[in-house]
C-alpha cells in the first residue's frame, strides 16, 4: 500500500511513520516544516523522516497542485498537518482557519482529483468543548460557557444551567454534541464536517480520530503552541516550578503518542464507507495537577505552583470513553501515564 502522511515530520507524524516502518508500505511525507513547529529549520525532521524510510516532500497542504502531484497512485492519506494548540490570542485566528480548514479542504479536493478514497485524519477532543456532566437533579446536562467573572473569582467548576448545582464530570463519547470553545476547536469541527461531505459525495471512507492530550518522545517545546506536558517538563527540567493554571483540578486523558500512532494504523483498515469519528484516549483520568506533580518529581525539581490564572478558551474537564474505537477498530491504549512519562524527550 502507498500512503501519504501530511504533517508526517511532526510529533505525532513521526510516531505514525515508526508504526508504518517495516510494514512494506511505501510512505511519502508532505510537510511544510513550518517554523513555529520546527525551530531548527526542519533539519532534525528531515533526518528523522529519512531514517524511517519515508520520502519527504516539502510542501504546504494548501498548495493544491503540490498535494495532487503526490497523491497519484496513492491508496490512503493520513492527514495530520495542522496548526495546533489553543493559540496565543485572536491575532492568529486567520492562520488557524487557513492552515486547518482550508488545508483540509485542499487535501480532500486533491484526494478527489487523484481518486484516493481512504483518509484518516487527526481531529481533537476540543470539538466537544466541555466534557460530559451529570447533575444530581437534572441528569445529563451541558454546562454553559465559563465566564471571566466566575473564573476571576476562583469559581472554576461549571454548574448546572438549570438549577445552579454542582456537576459531576463523566466520560464523553462520540455521541456528544460538538461545542467548540476556541478557534482551534472551531477548525477541528470544520475539518470533520468537510470530511463528512467528501465521504458522502465520493463514496470514500474518512475516519476522524479525536485525540485527547498526546504526550511522549519528540514533543515540541520551543513553541507557544506546545502541549501542557511539554510546557511542564521544560520548566521542571530547568529547575523551575511548573506553573499550573486554575487550581490544578482540571481532568484530562493523557494518551501516549505510540498508542496514538497505532490508532491511525488501525483506522487505515476500517471497514465500511462514509465518515466516522472515534475518541482516542488512554481510558484513565488524571488532573493537570497530577501531571505537573509527576513531572516535577521525575525531574527532581521544585513542586508545581498553582497560579489561579486561567484562559477563557480552556475547558474545565474533558475525558474520553474510547470504547467505540475498541469495538470497531480493535484499538485500545496500552501505556499508563507513569510509564509513558519516563521516556520523554523533545524535538
Amino acid at each position: 500500500m502507498k500512503v501519504v502522511v501530511t504533517g508526517g515530520a511532526g510529533f505525532i507524524g513521526t510516531a505514525v511513520l515508526r508504526s508504518l516502518a517495516g510494514s512494506g508500505d511505501e510512505v511519502v511525507v508532505v510537510d511544510s516544516l513550518r517554523p513555529d513547529v520546527h525551530a531548527d529549520g526542519g533539519a532534525g525532521a528531515r533526518e528523522r523522516v529519512a531514517s524511517l524510510g519515508a520520502r519527504l516532500v516539502e510542501a504546504d497542504v494548501r498548495d493544491l497542485a503540490a498535494v495532487h502531484e503526490q497523491l497519484r497512485g496513492v491508496d490512503a492519506v493520513v492527514h495530520l498537518a495542522a496548526k495546533v494548540g489553543l493559540g496565543v490570542d485572536l491575532d492568529d485566528m486567520d492562520d488557524y482557519v487557513s492552515s486547518n480548514s482550508l488545508g483540509t479542504a485542499t487535501v480532500l479536493r486533491a484526494c478527489h482529483l487523484a481518486g484516493v478514497r481512504r483518509v484518516v485524519q487527526a481531529s481533537s477532543m476540543v470539538v466537544y468543548g466541555e466534557g460530559a456532566y451529570r447533575c444530581h437533579l437534572d441528569g445529563a446536562v451541558a454546562p454553559s460557557p465559563r465566564t471571566p467573572e466566575r473564573l476571576s473569582s476562583g469559581e472554576f467548576e461549571p454548574v448546572c444551567p438549570h438549577c445552579g448545582a454542582d456537576l459531576d464530570p463523566a466520560l464523553v463519547d462520540e455521541g456528544a454534541p460538538m461545542d467548540p470553545r476556541n478557534t482551534y476547536a472551531a477548525t477541528k469541527v470544520a475539518q470533520e464536517q468537510l470530511a463528512s461531505v467528501w465521504a458522502r459525495e465520493t463514496g470514500g471512507t474518512c475516519t476522524s480520530l479525536r485525540l485527547h492530550n498526546v504526550y511522549g518522545p519528540g514533543m515540541p517545546r520551543a513553541t507557544p503552541y506546545a502541549g501542557v506536558a511539554a510546557i511542564f517538563w521544560s520548566a521542571a527540567a530547568e529547575g523551575q516550578s511548573p506553573q499550573v493554571f486554575e487550581d490544578g483540578g482540571q481532568r484530562r486523558d493523557f494518551v501516549h503518542v505510540d498508542d496514538v500512532a497505532m490508532a491511525f494504523v488501525a483506522a487505515l483498515s476500517r471497514d465500511g464507507g462514509g465518515h466516522a469519528a472515534y475518541n482516542v484516549g488512554s481510558g484513565a483520568v488524571h488532573t493537570i495537577g497530577d501531571l505537573a506533580t509527576e513531572l516535577a518529581s521525575l525531574a527532581g525539581g521544585p513542586d508545581p505552583t498553582v497560579t489561579g490564572r486561567y484562559r477563557l478558551g480552556d475547558v474545565r474537564h474533558i475525558t474520553a470513553s474510547s470504547d467505540r474505537a475498541a469495538r470497531e477498530l480493535g484499538w485500545r491504549a496500552t501505556r499508563s501515564l507513569r510509564t509513558g512519562l519516563r521516556n520523554l524527550s523533545f524535538s
